[in-house]
């Protein structure tokens, strides 16, 4: 950085980046070059609001001063006005970032330096509070930092919701002279995108969290199975594994502790069934990403038929907040058995699009509206899915639901790995119970009977429906179909997607009673300014 020159902050993140992020930050160096004003542009992550993408920070006296959304074509104007100065005159002024009231309701800790830091610099790592875990956990014996995680209470946040503790301690207990640490980056439920916000923009964190988890169990090697649809993740992560393998954090002496630990990153193949736990170590072997039977569980016998301690993103990110501050601290947040907080990921019809952590605990009512400021339309909302692709679609009457485990599996729902899909009046629900089944279809490993086949005749069924000959028959059919599928299925694929397709049913029964056209083509619920119709997408983000 050049003597005086004014630092200012533009994210690199994909979403970001799909608003403008890239040509901001081209046009601002080119401007202040052209211009032969000190700047210094920070390539940083997203913070997560990205209704104010592409955002700028300016670093004033200590504090970053927001303006958004920017695009190119508003710099020179901005430059006029005092940009460089952080001048509330000019257009876009959001004043200190941190004060803004999304990030104000806001409790951080797995994801406290989003947006903040340079992914790709341990001195901005170290300088915001990163490898101090790692420090004490070099100082640690294996069972203490087990039992701290277990302290915590902290829960896989893959969607399981396994006490992460027992796994741990299974890891560490189970005799073998290898073992691994497995970081399952296959983010592919719709309306999820932490996983890649967090690779892309804080990714020494996860690694910290692999290090320790290492450390713990006793595993020396780690490998982080990345989706093939996260190029600019995959290129965060090398950046960042380069980064800390030159400062010594990687590698066979960890600080100069004697320890040992590396990682490796292997990239999928874009099929959604390698997100489940053991057709990832199938891909990962080199076969077919195809579920194994149960047990024995990935602990005792997983990759290459060796103890395996497998998380997603968010859980082993989470753990150097966990051991810095202390499992009692991370305990402290959340409600019951559900402790800590959950990278929340608005998307869909909603206004303030985005990624909102908070300790579990706020209804959803308060999460689409306080936090999320309700439709994008204007139009009242109807519906939301939690938890992906695999998630009940919940009405109106179900929002004020505490975002706890327990109380969502209580209605038969989930909270998965937190995101939200929220939909207005406009949308057909038939269409979507069709979507759950024909996803299911389309991704099923075909290993056993009830997904492989019983997604294809659900969706027959539910077209049937449309058509309203045995309209009566074809539903007791339907629900004894998914009945199959949720007890007979080997893993959550089939088994929970009869979760979306009977809370469609039940909650919404009218959509399934109404002349449609030809199979999957449904016509809008009003005749005129129909609002949005938003479908899921298997891509994340």
């Amino acid at each position: 950085m050049s003597a005086g020159a004014t630092r200012v902050y533009v994210p690199a993140d994909t979403s970001a980046v799909a608003l403008g992020a890239d040509r901001t930050a081209r046009r601002l160096e080119a401007l202040c070059d052209e211009r032969g004003l000190a700047v210094t542009v920070v390539r940083t992550g997203s913070r997560g609001a990205f209704w104010l993408e592409p955002l700028l920070e300016v670093e004033r006296d200590g504090q970053r001063i927001g303006y958004g959304p920017v695009q190119p074509e508003d710099l020179p104007g901005l430059l006029d006005a005092g940009l460089l100065s952080a001048s509330e005159q000019a257009p876009g002024h959001l004043g200190p970032v941190e004060d803004l009231p999304f990030f104000r309701c806001q409790q951080r800790l797995t994801c406290a330096r989003l947006g903040v830091v340079d992914p790709a610099s341990v001195d901005s790592y170290r300088e915001h509070g990163g490898l101090r875990a790692l420090e004490r956990a070099l100082e640690m014996t294996p069972q203490a930092l087990v039992d701290e995680v277990k302290t915590s209470g902290l829960r896989g946040r893959g969607g399981a919701a396994f006490p992460a503790g027992i796994k741990w301690q299974t890891v560490l207990d189970a005799p073998a002279a290898d073992k691994t640490i497995v970081c399952n980056a296959d983010e592919g439920d719709s309306g999820t995108y932490s996983d890649r916000m967090l690779m892309e923009g804080d990714p020494m964190a996860l690694l910290e969290g692999m290090l320790i988890a290492g450390l713990a169990t006793g595993a020396r090697q780690g490998y982080i199975y990345l989706r093939e649809e996260y190029p600019r993740a995959r290129a965060s992560l090398e950046r960042a594994m380069t980064a800390l393998w030159a400062a010594g954090c990687l590698g066979s002496n960890i600080l100069g502790s004697g320890q040992c630990f590396d990682v490796a990153l292997r990239i999928g193949a874009g099929a959604y069934i390698c997100g489940e736990e053991t057709a990832l170590l199938e891909s990962l072997e080199g076969r077919r990403g195809t579920v194994r039977p149960k047990p024995p569980v990935p602990a005792i016998a997983g990759l290459f038929g060796q103890p395996t301690l497998v998380h997603n993103v968010i859980s082993l990110a989470s753990v150097p907040a966990i051991i810095s501050a202390g499992g009692e601290h991370y305990r402290g947040y959340g409600v019951e058995r559900s402790r800590g907080t959950l990278p929340f990921q608005l998307a869909g019809n909603i206004e303030r699009a985005g990624l909102v952590e908070l300790p579990f605990g706020l209804t959803l009512r308060e999460l689409l509206y306080e936090i999320g400021g309700g439709s994008r339309s204007g139009r009242p909302l109807r519906a939301v899915q939690v938890g992906g692709p695999l998630g009940a679609y919940l009405p109106e009457s179900q929002w004020d639901t505490p975002l706890d485990y327990e109380a969502f599996a209580a209605i038969g729902a989930m909270l998965g790995h937190g995101g939200v899909v929220a939909f207005d009046d406009s949308v057909d629900m038939w269409e979507q119970a069709r979507f759950a089944m024909a996803f299911c279809a389309a991704e099923s490993c075909g290993k056993c009977t009830p997904c492989r086949i019983g997604s294809t005749r659900g969706v027959e069924i539910i077209d049937r429906l449309a058509a309203g000959a045995d309209a009566e028959g074809d539903r007791h059919l339907l629900e004894d179909l998914c009945e199959t599928m949720r007890d007979g299925s080997l893993c959550a694929l089939g088994g929970m997607t009869p979760a979306p397709v009977l809370s469609a049913l039940r909650h919404f029964p009218g959509d399934f009673q109404r002349p449609r056209g030809r199979p999957g083509q449904s016509e809008s619920r009003h005749d005129t300014a129909p609002g949005p119709q938003i479908i899921p997408s298997t891509e994340a983000g």
